[in-house]
């Protein structure tokens, strides 16, 4: 049995390293650059990088920083944030990228999915799936940052990114984004149990607990985080951190 990835969740503003809570009210922690070194030294199994810029100010996606990035990254990374393209896709990997997640152009041109998993292998695409409860305790799927409702069901939605053939999906709960109140586990789990391809889920971590119950118990095949892996203390001090390989393996992780 292949082990449960831990991968931080890494958010970029303004060629900044931001954190978000619930989506919103991005904080300034420090130069992406200097956090990465710290996570190399750490070697952990994998990042994920999104642009919350260039999704919600519908602009290109950086690619002097992912440059910047991919020279420094020792381990596999996915780049999220901006794009709609086949070309910037290309650019993108070109650079050194190994994966990138795709949300808002994922549901304005499911076709684009399609093409992009033809053109560059299921194992590269990977769909980011945004979801909030409605006030009828309803999941939705949210795009353009969390901004736009789509109305759809995020399980009807995965099942159909599947069919286009994603590799992966990233399923991040709004709700508990940024509250270390622990993964939605209903979600993770209802999702999981019913597609074929690896999910990686994201949002409320706040203990090492939570990647056990998202993964041996819900059915993710890996968990992502940021709060967690960024602050630290009542005070939320910054400092990048990562468990140590004992610790998962107590865990069973």
């Amino acid at each position: 049995m292949l082990r449960t990835r831990i991968i931080p969740c890494l958010l970029l503003k303004n060629r900044g390293l931001v954190k978000t809570i619930k989506f919103k009210d991005p904080k300034y922690i420090g130069d992406p650059l200097n956090a990465l070194k710290i996570f190399n030294e750490k070697e952990v199994d994998e990042l994920i990088f999104l642009s919350i810029d260039s999704t919600l100010n519908d602009t290109e996606p950086p690619f002097d920083l992912i440059e910047d990035i991919a020279k420094e990254c020792f381990m596999p990374f996915c780049y999220g944030g901006g794009i709609k393209s086949i070309n910037q896709i290309k650019r993108i990997l070109q650079l050194g990228v190994e994966k990138v997640a795709i949300n808002s152009a994922a549901y304005t041109d499911p076709e684009f999915i399609r093409e992009a998993c033809s053109v560059f292998g299921s194992s590269t695409i990977v769909v980011s799936i945004d979801v909030k409860k409605n006030i009828f305790g309803r999941y939705q799927v949210y795009v353009k940052g969390g901004k736009e409702n789509t109305k759809l069901d995020p399980l009807d939605y995965a099942l159909r990114m599947e069919q286009l053939g994603v590799g992966e999906l990233f399923v991040n709960s709004i709700d508990r984004d940024g509250t270390y109140s622990g993964y939605d586990l209903t979600l993770i789990n209802k999702i999981s149990s019913a597609v074929g391809v690896p999910v990686i889920a994201c949002g409320g971590a706040g203990t090492l607990k939570d990647f056990v119950d998202a993964s041996v118990y819900s059915g993710a095949s890996a968990v992502a985080a940021g709060s967690l892996f960024v602050f630290h203390g009542k005070h939320k001090a910054v400092l990048i951190t990562y468990p140590r390989y004992e610790e998962l393996k107590e865990l069973g992780l």
